[in-house]
């Protein structure tokens, strides 16, 4: 279901929060926005794609989107999710200006679900004004997690990676990957070095681990989900998963849960 993205002229205060909700398979069409976007989703499980790559955003994570960059935001399950616009100033040590996906600490969280319940026109002077800034400082010094995945932009290339992004269970190997866009294993390589500053086996793993997170936020086990995104065991999915985020599934999903 394609939404027309949020109308908002203006700014009514330079930092503005709205609670939001999308339908699984849901998604904004392609839009920028004049301000800096904190995305920051308290259940399911948000998708941010952005010319350069996707973000994938489970709930307890958020990412920062640059004013002026274009971007979709898509439903990879039922999703609610809090949106704080902020204006470039209120915004500044250079965070800004790089996306990138930030782990959400419960202060932060408390925080910007006391912000969304603020009148847009709060006051700035007073508790309200007091409260954002708070929170502003607490937004910019959250803790990045790698949970990019760059896309490139050869074309090339392209149809190797969107035929893995439709099926990331697919095993063929890069000799195989290679003759299907009629190149070698040498060239396919370099072109994932290249264009995406990973080699095609860590480009395929950080594609599953990916999906693994959105159908594990939708309710599937563990093992399913290993299978389906193209492990041949659950053991390897977890140790592919912790290598990568630091705790097994069941443990990163019970943190995740409001």
């Amino acid at each position: 279901m394609l939404l027309a993205p949020p109308t908002l002229m203006q700014l009514p205060r330079p930092i503005y929060v709205r609670a939001q909700a999308m339908a699984a398979g849901a998604h904004f069409a392609e839009h920028q926005h004049d301000w800096v976007q904190f995305l920051y989703a308290t259940t399911g499980t948000l998708r941010v794609t952005l010319p350069s790559g996707s973000f994938t955003v489970p709930s307890r994570f958020a990412v920062w989107i640059p004013a002026g960059m274009r971007h979709q935001v898509s439903a990879q399950n039922e999703v609610s999710f809090r949106s704080l616009y902020l204006a470039t100033a209120a915004v500044q040590n250079g965070t800004d200006d790089r996306s990138r996906v930030v782990e959400v600490t419960a202060l932060a969280r408390e925080l910007i679900l006391a912000a969304a319940r603020l009148p847009s026109e709060y006051d700035e002077q007073g508790r309200a004004g007091r409260l954002l800034a708070t929170l502003v400082d607490e937004l910019v010094d959250l803790q990045e997690t790698d949970m990019y995945l760059p896309l490139p932009g050869d074309a090339r290339l392209k149809v190797v990676c969107e035929a893995l992004m439709r099926d990331p269970a697919d095993d063929r190997d890069i000799d195989a990957w290679a003759g299907r866009i009629h190149v070698s294993g040498k060239t396919l390589a370099r072109l994932f070095e290249r264009e995406t500053s990973m080699s095609f086996r860590q480009w395929r793993q950080r594609l599953r681990l990916c999906r693994g997170l959105e159908l594990m936020a939708g309710g599937h086990s563990v093992t399913k989900v290993a299978l389906e995104v193209g492990y041949s065991t659950s053991s390897a999915f977890i140790a592919a998963f912790k290598e990568q985020f630091g705790k097994a599934p069941r443990e990163f999903m019970q943190e995740a849960s409001p």
